[in-house]
């Protein structure tokens, strides 16, 4: 069983991220069409579950339906809840990194960005939604789902209004 713990920022993160973007910029080429760190930590100064979240935009999600991701040590759990992604995981209950497929102009991928950017320039929000998942780490006996309950009217919240914030 995995446990969900919520940490100080590391700023090994980054370096973490870039080191597992060449891996899979040079597993999959031209199929990669860009590759972002999203998620907390990607915002400097941000506590966190210490799993690195990458977005990966593809020309062709079916061109994901094959053995490159594995060859990186991932394991594919399809679209996993989320209709137009797959979805990987790398270290199973010690999980060190998720990718979060989707093809190139999925509004998912513009949604994942304007939540990020929206956290990373305002510092008091950032700050509010650590405290939130440190509290939802506490609270939720180690179920991931119930972790994901307890933050959801805070992200989505603020989804929103990094989403105005955007069209601005």
């Amino acid at each position: 069983m995995r446990t969900i713990t919520v940490v100080p920022y590391d700023k090994k993160w980054p370096e973490m991220f870039e080191a597992e973007r060449l891996l899979i910029k040079t597993l999959l080429g031209q199929v990669a069409k860009d590759i972002h760190h999203i998620g907390s930590t990607s915002v400097p100064g941000l506590a966190a579950k210490p799993v690195i979240d990458i977005l990966l935009e593809v020309s062709d999600l079916s061109a994901l339906d094959n053995t490159e991701m594995s060859r990186a040590g991932y394991v594919a759990r399809g679209e996993n809840g989320i209709s137009g992604r797959r979805y990987f995981i790398k270290g199973a209950d010690r999980r060190s990194h998720q990718v979060h497929a989707f093809a190139v102009g999925d509004t998912q991928v513009l949604r994942h960005l304007a939540f990020r950017d929206y956290l990373i320039e305002n510092n008091d929000i950032s700050e509010r939604y650590a405290d939130i998942k440190r509290e939802a780490a506490l609270l939720c006996n180690n179920d991931a789902q119930r972790y994901s309950a307890f933050k959801a009217n805070f992200i989505e919240r603020h989804l929103q209004m990094a989403l105005i914030d955007r069209e601005r």
